[in-house]
């Protein structure tokens, strides 16, 4: 190799490690917590308490989706086209993952979604299995999700729809009038995480009193260290409670 040559070879840039990429795009991720358990004092005894677990990464499933996922995908595009609504403008994202498919649906076409699901021959999602509520504290701007489980009795198939919200704006629609059966699933829903069904005919609390303040499954509802009374019955916070030995 001439010295020319040489200088040539060494101007060619190098060829880019898929593995050292991604793992500059995940530390470049804000880190949600440290510690094996989360825990911010001396009480992680694990020996991990540099650990550093970064926020994960929604990534959208590649085509094709396998199994009767392209189906699915396929159909929901054609019938939202035929009302003039684009697959892209009305879902936000498809992740295929553990053997589930799952549309990120934004919530002003969720309505329209649902209706299509459940009325299109082809897909005919009849039934809504439940409504659960997630809360996702360190996720700005899509803090709360709602998650609708559909099963199409006809064809056999499973699919999940997601929703986000934000905590400033906790509003999502309501499906009861699709799917009856969220009557009570977006009752304990919102009892449960403070998500507001607009559209619910009787959006009250389940399984919570009525006048009980705050969604205790929200992760930022206090577990303990505080009083609480309700209806003239204390119970101490669990450092002032009798132990028993």
């Amino acid at each position: 190799m001439t010295g020319q040559d040489e200088a040539a070879h060494q101007d060619q840039p190098l060829p880019v490690d898929p593995a050292a990429l991604a793992g500059q795009e995940r530390l470049a991720q804000p880190v949600e917590r440290t510690g094996m358990f989360g825990t911010a004092t001396t009480g992680d005894t694990s020996g991990y308490g540099g650990l550093q677990v970064r926020r994960p990464l929604r990534v959208s499933s590649p085509r094709p989706y396998g199994s009767y996922f392209d189906e699915i995908a396929d159909a929901l595009e054609s019938g939202l086209e035929l009302s003039g609504t684009s697959f892209g403008a009305a879902v936000e994202s498809v992740v295929v993952a553990h053997g589930e498919l799952t549309f990120y649906v934004r919530r002003e076409h969720l309505h329209e979604v649902a209706s299509r699901l459940r009325d299109d021959p082809a897909l005919a999602f009849e039934l809504c299995l439940g409504v659960s509520g997630v809360h996702y504290p360190a996720e700005p701007g899509q803090e709360l999700h709602a998650v609708y489980h559909l099963m199409s009795i006809t064809h056999n198939r499973r699919l999940r729809l997601e929703v986000c919200a934000p905590d400033a704006d906790p509003h999502v629609p309501s499906v009861v009038d699709i799917y009856p059966t969220c009557d009570w699933h977006e009752r304990e829903t919102w009892d449960f995480f403070g998500l507001v069904f607009d559209g619910h005919p009787a959006l009250t609390r389940i399984e919570m009193p009525d006048d009980w303040r705050g969604h205790p499954q929200r992760k930022d509802y206090p577990l303990g260290g505080i009083p609480v009374e309700y209806r003239g019955a204390t119970v101490p916070p669990p450092d002032e409670r009798r132990a028993y030995e």
